[in-house]
């Protein structure tokens, strides 16, 4: 068995891979970037050590630091997590060289399956079923064209080299074939750096369907059952679960075979996903089912399978590295219940999901379910590495059961002052047509009115709200009355801030439970929002924002302050300077008027939606 183990990865995988290799008795070594050094992983670890700057170019990428660092630490392993070197040939050669074990794929099936075109047909030929396509050397732009006629519209383009997402492109007419192909070659080079791309027949009601697979260095290979993955937004996947619905024992038994097939077909020992796509517009069928992709590696979503099976994944993959058979025979493996997970990221749906960053001041994760994340309360969203903030997984004895604890977890997610997608996953999970389990990689966009929460407040939050703050107002929704009026009950609409925003509300009777607030944020549904009494001439009518306040439209630095609490600003005058990814932008006065308040600092980091200073307009 492995005695020292090195996890050349970050955050939530890191602390996953750290949590096992404990409890198997084994001394545990991390690497971090010099912006991570608080980060929980490396307090978790035996021992932990700096190999660079905060970008991964300088740290988690690069290979000769990483090698050192075991070797200077006595490591006997490396665990390369999921990303970054994870499925990099070269590096896995250059453990092994180094006389260090390398817990993942052989390089030589890494090669085999790092490229589209390569991996098809080398499945091809072990009899896998693949998707119709083009996969010849011929890279001609009107071989491709004729290919792509030839095939039927819709066709979709793909980078061979390509992965998550990138150098993809759909195309539904010979008219549009020529510039979807000049942009794919593009991003597959900026990306990939090769422009090669394959041609495959798009599938119009596609299904994600992937197979955990296993193998050691015995000759044993077994499958741990299927994924589905089919909630997907721009290919990156949002929430996945085991089993997949609609998956009947005899398919599921043609698609696992398939998987364990292709698993041999390149001598495949350790963790792996075999990935397929299928056409669900007539249910999941054997014959409608057809590979894609490989990857080489632990999935994210592995911990849906490790409920189904009742398996740790990466338990296996230590013994696997250290020489010893798999665990289990194919036949002592069972699907026990359903298990879902939801990837909570630091986004904002409402702005297109961009990334959101900033410390998180206030952090709440939901009971009820597994949690796994690499950060905690105070710990700071960067932009240099992916903002996902944890995974939620739960477990039920149905799908429904699943689905339902899942949404009430992500519900009550609690995070502030970074934007999440807690709201939009709660939504998506509660929506009648996922609950149906009639899914496929459109349904977020086709749904994205319903699943996409509105800027605005809703009623049960301005209610929550109106509620919330009464204490503070002297008492119940009566003492809170505007006045008797003749013949008519008094009225109970008080005023309240919500967001930024003076909204008058009308208390009713069922107004429903108390949402959870923490230093004026009020928690509801997923979303956050900072509330509190009106100010002094405030008051608002049904609702209305404060032009007063200078909002930060998006995370990032303040790098000019041109003015000082006190000062007078006309109509168009600049006031401050935020700058992130590069990008600066100016914020104007909007109107004539003094600055009342200043509430940052320059060179400050501000979140999306933070106050910088308050404005009073001439009277």
């Amino acid at each position: 068995m492995i005695d020292s183990l090195l996890i050349a990865n970050r955050g939530e995988i890191a602390r996953r891979i750290i949590k096992t290799a404990k409890r198997l008795g084994i001394r545990t070594i991390a690497v971090h970037s010099e912006i991570d050094r608080d980060m929980p992983f490396v307090r978790e670890a035996d021992e932990a050590v700096c190999i660079g700057p905060a970008s991964a170019k300088e740290s988690y990428l690069n290979a000769d630091r990483i090698i050192e660092a075991a070797m200077r630490t006595g490591a006997k392993a490396i665990h390369p997590g999921y990303g970054f070197l994870s499925e990099n040939a070269e590096f896995a050669e250059r453990v092994t060289a180094s006389g260090l074990i390398w817990v993942g794929a052989p390089a030589t099936s890494i090669r085999a399956m790092g490229l589209k075109d390569a991996a098809k047909k080398r499945m091809i030929a072990a009899g896998v079923p693949v998707t119709p396509g083009y996969l010849g050397e011929d890279q001609a732009d009107e071989r491709l064209q004729r290919e792509a006629d030839t095939i039927g519209y819709p066709v979709l383009i793909k980078a061979v080299a390509g992965g998550g997402g990138k150098g993809m492109r759909r195309v539904d007419s010979a008219a549009e074939f020529p510039a979807a192909l000049a942009s794919c070659r593009r991003e597959a080079v900026a990306a990939f750096g090769d422009d090669r791309v394959l041609i495959e027949k798009y599938i119009l009601s596609p299904r994600h369907i992937e197979v955990q697979v296993f193998g050691d260095t015995h000759g044993n290979v077994v499958h741990l059952f299927e994924r589905d993955c089919s909630l997907q937004r721009r290919h990156q996947k949002v929430i996945e679960e085991a089993p997949a619905p609609g998956m009947d024992a005899s398919t599921r038994e043609a698609v696992c075979k398939a998987a364990v097939q292709a698993a041999r077909a390149v001598d495949y020992v350790g963790a792996g996903t075999i990935e397929f796509i299928a056409d669900a517009s007539d249910g999941l069928r054997a014959d409608r089912i057809w590979f894609m992709e490989m990857n080489t590696r632990l999935q994210v979503e592995h911990p849906v399978t490790e409920a189904i099976t009742d398996q740790d994944l990466v338990e296996w993959q230590i013994l696997v590295a250290s020489g010893e058979p798999l665990p289990l025979r194919q036949e002592q493996l069972s699907i026990n219940g359903w298990a879902m997970e939801a990837r909570l990221y630091a986004e904002n749906p409402s702005t297109g999901f961009l990334p959101s960053i900033g410390r998180l001041t206030h952090l709440r994760f939901p009971e009820g379910v597994r949690v796994d994340s690499g950060i905690e309360e105070g710990n700071e969203i960067s932009s240099y590495y992916d903002p996902m903030i944890a995974k939620l997984i739960s477990h039920g004895a149905a799908r429904q059961d699943a689905a339902r604890r899942l949404a009430r977890a992500a519900g009550s997610v609690e995070v502030w002052p970074v934007r999440t997608n807690a709201a939009f996953l709660a939504r998506t999970l509660d929506h009648p047509d996922f609950k149906a389990g009639t899914v496929d990689t459109g349904f977020i966009e086709r749904h994205a009115t319903d699943l996409i929460p509105p800027t605005e407040p809703s009623e049960r939050v301005l209610q929550a709200a109106a509620r919330a703050i009464l204490p503070k107002l002297g008492g119940d929704i009566w003492t809170m009355a505007s006045g008797l009026r003749m013949n008519a009950p008094a009225s109970r609409e008080i005023g309240v801030e919500v967001g930024g925003a003076a909204y008058r509300v009308e208390l009713r009777d069922d107004g429903g439970e108390p949402a959870a607030t923490h230093a004026g944020v009020l928690f509801l549904d997923g979303e956050a929002w900072a509330f509190g009494p009106p100010r002094a001439g405030h008051a608002g009518g049904s609702a209305g924002h404060f032009d007063g306040a200078i909002v930060a439209p998006m995370p990032g630095r303040v790098t000019a302050l041109m003015v000082d609490k006190g000062d007078r600003v006309t109509r168009g005058q600049p006031l401050v300077v935020i700058e992130a990814m590069k990008m600066e932008q100016t914020l104007s006065a909007p109107f004539d008027g003094v600055v009342s308040e200043m509430k940052v600092l320059a060179d400050a980091q501000v979140v999306e939606g933070s106050v910088l200073m308050q404005l009073e307009g001439d009277q």
